[in-house]
């Protein structure tokens, strides 16, 4: 019954997001990134009401379903942005791969909240207050702001971590941490991050904590 209200809710999440994302004419990466941090957020506390088996299998599930949504343009707000990426894709292989790296809850949480939470908000400032501070890697644009804004979020991720685990993290380890994912999100291009961040962070969690 759990893994049912959680396909539904997530299912409601997409389809809300597409309908005000058609009625509105708004920002295609602000609605992609408003998907992104709500699904993400929502899935990064998955581990506390469903077993990891179940989330691997959600997992291959969403993955398929973005797969035909790419093909068929189906959810098109989150597939509507210019630039070429495979962000949705990774995530969604992201959300099962950590679960083969980690089995401590919270782990998963600060892993898969860089994604939702750092690298989404990272967007959001970025195109609100980017245009003037843009750089490029391998081609894709980013800018100073929303590099900034993903290490001080992830900062905050880890530093909640930290304090919900019984090995404490030191605050020059959280530096680093959040500074190195961000230096991984920008080489990350074409969406690549989505996989790579979390990835880097459940192992470096794992090693460390």
């Amino acid at each position: 019954m759990v893994i049912i209200t959680v396909v539904i809710a997530v299912f409601l999440l997409l389809v809300c997001n597409e309908l005000w994302w058609r009625h509105h004419n708004s920002h295609s990466e602000l609605s992609r990134k408003f998907i992104h941090i709500t699904v993400g957020s929502f899935v990064a506390f998955w581990p506390f009401f469903l077993s990891w088996n179940q989330i691997r299998w959600l997992s291959l599930a969403f993955l398929i379903v973005v797969a035909i949504s790419r093909y068929f343009q189906i959810f098109r707000a989150i597939h509507s942005v210019t630039r070429p990426t495979w962000g949705e894709v990774y995530f969604a292989v992201a959300v099962g791969a950590v679960t083969f790296i980690t089995n401590n809850k919270w782990v998963y949480v600060a892993a898969l909240l860089q994604m939702s939470l750092a690298d989404g908000l990272a967007a959001i400032i970025g195109v609100r207050y980017g245009p003037t501070n843009r750089y490029h890697v391998l081609g894709q644009a980013k800018s100073v702001v929303g590099t900034l804004t993903f290490i001080i979020v992830s900062m905050v991720i880890l530093a909640v971590f930290s304090h919900n685990n019984i090995y404490a993290i030191t605050g020059m380890a959280i530096f680093g941490l959040a500074t190195l994912a961000g230096v991984l999100e920008n080489l990350g291009v074409f969406g690549l991050d989505n996989l790579l961040v979390p990835i880097f962070i459940a192992t470096l969690l794992g090693i460390i904590a």
